[in-house]
């Protein structure tokens, strides 16, 4: 049994119960929070009652009592530019290292140039977007940029079989209006208003799909500590047709872990010095992966004596290698032989 204690923000979420359960399995103590009052499955499971309290993001007070006792805190309530800075500042005053799993860009921006100097001043890590949307990237890219410190052109290309979103997904989408930006010549920049299509050579067993710009937390981790000229993502167009249809449902588990049947790869290449070398990661249900990725994050930095505080990228602190490799029973890796995996359509 571990002896940390690790409290979950949106413990009642769909991604939140991922999250708790891959603490448990850990054998960490669980405190769940919730922003309101949870539903009686939450409160019970097989007739025991699970401990839970609740905290509004309007209530620094009591934030500061949930997080009293814990030794980190993990946000999965979303929308993150709500939440955020709320638990963020609730964790910095209680003295509780933070992450979250958001995948808006905004939010991650703010957080990791908001919170820089007190975290560091108190020796709290505060990691955003350690989950499928901006920590897997950016470890993938990191392992790919070792040895390069300067960087030609960083492309993600992502593909689902489908997507069927989460309630908090579209409260995000609806709440997230900022405009997106890339890495453009060097520097953030803001996503063209029509931005030009392509075709991505996916590994197998997704093939050549369309693909669309679709810019998400990633853009912000990977830029804070690699310099390239150009960075940009993709996703193929089949789940951004679900996205825009309101009637499709929320996921559906086919497993008692509760992942749902979602299958999903993550390709990214990286040009450097004329060479393209290429990493793919493969694995199930974009919500559930996003667990192992931030309690193995949670983990290996409670882990830590060092004392180092601040706001960090995932790759910032570990070694992409090593943990991609710790997780390997949720994600698969392969280096890919293709370099280059996008046609540009005009």
């Amino acid at each position: 049994m571990s002896a940390y204690q690790v409290a979950v923000y949106g413990a009642t979420g769909h991604t939140g119960r991922f999250v708790v359960n891959e603490l448990e399995r850990r054998g960490v103590t669980v405190l769940r929070i919730a922003r309101g009052a949870p539903t009686e499955s939450f409160s019970e499971r097989n007739g025991k009652r699970l401990d839970w309290v609740r905290a509004s993001c309007d209530e620094p007070e009591a934030l500061d009592r949930a997080l009293d006792r814990a030794d980190a805190v993990i946000n999965c309530a979303g929308p993150f530019l709500d939440t955020a800075p709320a638990v963020v500042e609730a964790a910095l005053r209680t003295g509780t290292h933070y992450f979250d799993i958001a995948a808006e860009q905004r939010s991650v921006r703010q957080t990791l140039a908001t919170y820089a100097v007190e975290a560091m001043d108190r020796g709290i890590v505060v990691l955003p977007a350690m989950a499928f949307y901006g920590g897997l990237a950016d470890l993938l890219v990191a392992q790919l940029c070792i040895g390069h410190p300067k960087v030609d052109e960083v492309l993600i290309g992502i593909a689902l079989d489908h997507w069927h979103p989460t309630a908090g997904t579209r409260r995000t989408g609806e709440r997230n209006t900022a405009r997106r930006v890339i890495v453009s010549e060097g520097r953030l920049a803001p996503l063209a208003a029509s931005p030009s299509g392509g075709r991505w050579r996916f590994p197998e067993p997704f093939g050549e799909l369309p693909v669309a710009s679709v810019p998400l937390s990633e853009i912000i981790t990977i830029s804070k500590h690699i310099a390239a000229t150009r960075i940009e993502s993709f996703l193929n167009e089949a789940p951004l047709q679900d996205l825009a249809k309101a009637d499709i449902p929320p996921p559906t588990p086919v497993e008692a872990s509760g992942k749902s049947s979602q299958t999903f790869v993550m390709d990214v290449s990286v040009t450097a010095n004329g060479e393209s070398k290429r990493i793919a990661a493969f694995g199930r249900d974009i919500y559930a992966v996003s667990a192992p990725l931030v309690v193995e994050a949670c983990m290996r930095v409670l882990s830590r004596r060092d004392g180092q505080g601040g706001t960090f990228a995932p790759a910032e602190l570990f070694d992409p290698q090593e943990f991609l490799a710790a997780i390997g029973s949720d994600i698969r890796v392969q280096h890919i032989s293709h370099p280059r995996p996008m046609r540009t359509l005009q």
